[in-house]
């Protein structure tokens, strides 16, 4: 018997279309499995089981009569509870959000698998406004790491990585200010893509403004190549998205890395301690890339830590986002939120416009290194999960999230797309991710690369 909670959504779609099994009995078995992992991971904040499953009856009248309305007909897919989903609320983490109507807008990207038929069973989990690197937030408790329920499953698309990790869905919604959809990928041992920005139009627009990106969360990259794909198309709400994508992501997954010039950067340059086990999984994988016939150089980024100017944008935008809110909903926040709230109020327009010179800088130097280099590969985090309910590892003497995600911020800064693949697991079975970036608007080079280690079969982590 097969597990259709195994299976991606490229191997549902195929069997949907032999009429091996429906899109009903996929939609149930990933109903179930949600339910039953629930208790213990907290992946979600609603599951929406009769809504699903009518879905999917008519995804299933349509294939039953070889027409399906879309690439993802009878997919079951599920979205982070920051992006308007119509018909549910969207209440972002926080208790300081109400619940009363009307839903009556998707997301662009929400609408796009919606149009291709995709199958909602449920909104994850994700800390009050996605603030932050690790997902728990008042109005919904923690979420744990699938792999190991003491250890968090990482933020702020926490709950999104922990039920792909698990079965409850192959494609998942996530969004990326910092790293917030490679972060828990990463934790998490799933792929993670952060498009480059506006590949995926976005609306209401963040109050994090261009640092935020909406991406993929699946089992591989060939699912992510097929989501983008679906969601990676212009929307007339976002001024700032791109226009239509050069090509089909899906059809670029064939080249792989034969003759592309990879930067391999272990640590930035001496400026990040990566843990032994993280540092080995992922030399191994670069190995990996050089045997398949990539031209791999050690080489690092020109550029300096820029988390100063990152915390001026992401402490402002989170000031922002609550601004209108009165004085009894902030004290319904999460303390560490209504800390960097407050520290972001305190910055002048001129504090703003010099972080946003940082950014222009950095954002120049890494185009000129990708003249030189068609890929940079780094590990995802210098550490595998630590301790869930907490924003920073204990004893590690960071003071924000910030500290122990040195590899996946700066790419936020300069708008790069960047994707994370599993490796490998620690001698704790957690697991190990590796960081892959390309120049902006070459997301089908990430795709390649992550493509081609799947294919090699050095992609990967034991199921949870």
């Amino acid at each position: 018997m097969t597990d259709l909670t195994e299976l991606t959504a490229v191997q549902l779609v195929d069997g949907y279309h032999k009429g091996a099994f429906s899109p009903v009995e996929a939609t149930r078995a990933v109903l179930d499995r949600a339910e039953r992992i629930q208790p213990e991971v907290n992946a979600f904040v609603r599951l929406t089981g009769e809504e699903a499953l009518d879905q999917a009856r008519r995804a299933e009248e349509r294939w039953r009569r070889g027409e399906p309305c879309g690439r993802l007909d009878g997919v079951p897919v599920t979205v982070k509870d920051i992006l308007l989903t119509r018909g549910q609320p969207t209440l972002r983490g926080s208790r300081a959000v109400s619940p009363d109507g009307p839903w009556d807008e998707d997301a662009p990207s929400v609408a796009r698998l919606r149009e291709h038929g995709a199958v909602f069973v449920g909104k994850t989990t994700t800390p009050e406004y996605g603030w932050k690197g690790v997902t728990d937030s008042p109005l919904s408790g923690v979420t744990r790491n699938p792999h190991d329920p003491s250890r968090t499953a990482g933020g702020s698309s926490g709950g999104a990585g922990a039920a792909v990790a698990l079965g409850a869905g192959p494609l998942a919604l996530g969004t990326d200010g910092g790293g917030s959809v490679r972060i828990p990928a990463s934790f998490c041992g799933i792929f993670g893509l952060k498009p480059t920005y506006g590949r995926v139009p976005l609306y209401p627009a963040s109050a994090f403004g261009t640092l935020a990106h909406v991406g993929p969360m699946t089992r591989d990259a060939a699912d992510a190549a097929l989501m983008l794909d679906v969601i990676g198309t212009p929307d007339a709400r976002d001024w700032s998205a791109l226009g239509p994508a050069p090509g089909a992501y899906t059809e670029a997954l064939s080249g792989g890395v034969r003759g592309l010039r990879v930067a391999y950067s272990p640590s930035l340059g001496g400026q990040v301690a990566v843990r032994p086990a993280v540092a080995g999984a992922v030399r191994r994988a670069v190995e990996r890339l050089a045997g398949l016939g990539a031209y791999v150089t050690e080489a690092d980024p020109d550029f300096t830590d820029p988390v100063d100017a990152f915390h001026t944008l992401w402490f402002s935008g989170a000031a922002r986002v609550v601004q209108h809110l009165r004085a009894g909903q902030r004290e319904l926040l999460d303390p560490g939120l209504r800390e960097i709230v407050g520290a972001g109020a305190r910055y002048s327009a001129l504090d703003y416009l010099a972080a946003v010179d940082v950014r222009m800088e950095l954002g120049r130097r890494m185009g000129v290194f990708h003249q030189e280099y068609d890929l940079l590969v780094t590990p995802t985090l210098p550490v595998t999960a630590f301790e869930a309910g907490v924003e920073v590892p204990k004893g590690a003497g960071y003071r924000r999230w910030t500290g122990w995600t040195p590899f996946t911020y700066p790419f936020n800064l300069t708008q790069q797309p960047a994707g994370t693949v599993p490796v490998g697991v620690d001698g704790d079975g957690l697991p190990i991710g590796v960081q892959i970036v390309a120049a902006r608007h070459r997301d089908d080079l990430v795709l390649r690369g992550a493509h081609a280690l799947y294919e090699a079969g050095a992609a990967g982590t034991p199921a949870p």
